[in-house]
């Protein structure tokens, strides 16, 4: 049902003609009604140039292009590059598609991407031979490796199946940690795989009201917790990023009501951590999200200043007041929970976290600079 539901919203798949002895596109072929097929030699919208209108990038979302990756899957969280501005938490991240099948009116995809399909990359066994290359030096590491930078990690799993055999490549290194995050509650197909406990499914996860106002497509609320409880009881870790904080008349109440929610249904030793983001997007951004969504947004209807970065953000007052609010309610209920802030300054951890991520006890061990990996020191000797 769950396949047949993923297809229905679905226009097409286009699958290059390279592509289909992988096990990815001879899946697609079983599954997808034959009328939503396409053999293809070039891409679908190889000549098109420049930024996507917004039906354009509203039809992205409905095409879906399963072709080999020709380049790196495995690269540094983009936080990483604003050290001056930002603090990182030593995230790295492995790209396996490109382009959301749900429909965020804040999504940074906006401003990020201009490919007019969504891509599902077949050649899967050449990202873990990346992974396997870098096992050789840095096995012993604690390394956090994330899927879900320019796609939703499960929200076309039980299309892909994906999750399976990253959840067995990384039990060969304990060491490490492999996270999907998603707004889906897609677990089902890989909650009976075995794993070494180093699993971290996460949640992009939001008050009521602005899951239902701007997190369009997407699992409710109620929907992400049972599947988060869901995972938890087969000894996958859980994580939840409140990311972004958006502001509504209502904002205390339903971030209050978010995090009572969690903090009832999990033990502070059963959530990896809980990171938190505030409303934040490229200026280029807001003409597509209005074009899009319209004034009635609440991300449009923002008021918005130019950061240090270059990004729009509320006002360090207001993104503090929120912050505040939010991890005070988490640790009234006990100290133990693990909250960090996303791609925010310094000065926010200080105003709100009474100290820098290396002073936090809980959070030490994500934000110690660990040693570069081989492909970053030949990127930088290159440079």
């Amino acid at each position: 049902m769950l396949v047949e539901k993923i297809l229905s919203e679905l226009d097409r798949i286009s699958i290059h003609e390279s592509a289909l002895d992988s096990g990815l596109a001879q899946r697609m072929l079983k599954v997808t009604p034959s009328e939503k097929i396409a053999i293809v030699q070039d891409p679908p919208g190889a000549h098109h140039r420049g930024a996507l209108t917004a039906e354009q990038f509203n039809a992205s979302k409905r095409h879906l292009y399963v072709h080999p990756f020709v380049g790196k899957f495995f690269k540094r969280c983009p936080g990483a590059t604003q050290k001056k501005t930002l603090t990182c938490c030593n995230y790295y991240v492995l790209n396996l598609g490109a382009q959301c099948n749900f429909n965020c009116s804040y999504c940074y995809l906006q401003s990020y991407l201009n490919t007019p399909v969504m891509h599902a990359y077949s050649n899967l066994s050449h990202a873990l031979d990346e992974l396997e290359e870098m096992a050789k030096d840095h096995s012993h590491l604690p390394y956090r490796v994330g899927t879900g930078e320019v796609i939703d990690s499960l929200s076309l799993d039980p299309l892909t199946l994906y999750s399976v055999p990253l959840i067995e490549f990384f039990k060969k290194y304990p060491r490490w940690t492999l996270e999907f995050k998603t707004k889906s509650d897609h677990v089902d197909q890989f909650l009976s795989v075995p794993h070494a406990g180093n699993v971290v499914v996460s949640w992009s996860i939001n008050a009521e009201e602005v899951i239902q106002r701007e997190e369009h497509g997407t699992a409710s609320q109620a929907q992400r917790l049972n599947a988060a409880r869901k995972c938890a009881d087969q000894g996958f870790q859980v994580a939840f990023h409140i990311d972004p904080l958006i502001w509504h008349p209502q904002w205390e109440q339903g971030y209050s009501d978010l995090a009572d929610r969690i903090t009832s249904l999990f033990k502070p030793e059963e959530v990896h951590v809980i990171s938190i983001g505030a409303l934040r997007f490229q200026p280029e951004q807001r003409h597509l999200m209005r074009e899009r969504f319209g004034l009635t947004s609440l991300v449009t209807q923002a008021e918005m200043f130019p950061s240090d970065g270059g990004k729009m953000r509320y006002d360090f007052r207001l993104r503090n007041q929120m912050y505040q609010h939010v991890v005070n309610r988490f640790k009234s209920s006990g100290q133990k929970w693990k909250v960090f802030f996303c791609m925010e300054t310094p000065e926010s951890w200080i105003n709100s976290m009474e100290g820098t991520p290396l002073q936090v006890d809980g959070l030490k061990d994500f934000f110690r600079p660990l040693p570069k990996i081989r492909s970053e020191r030949e990127q930088n000797h290159n440079c």
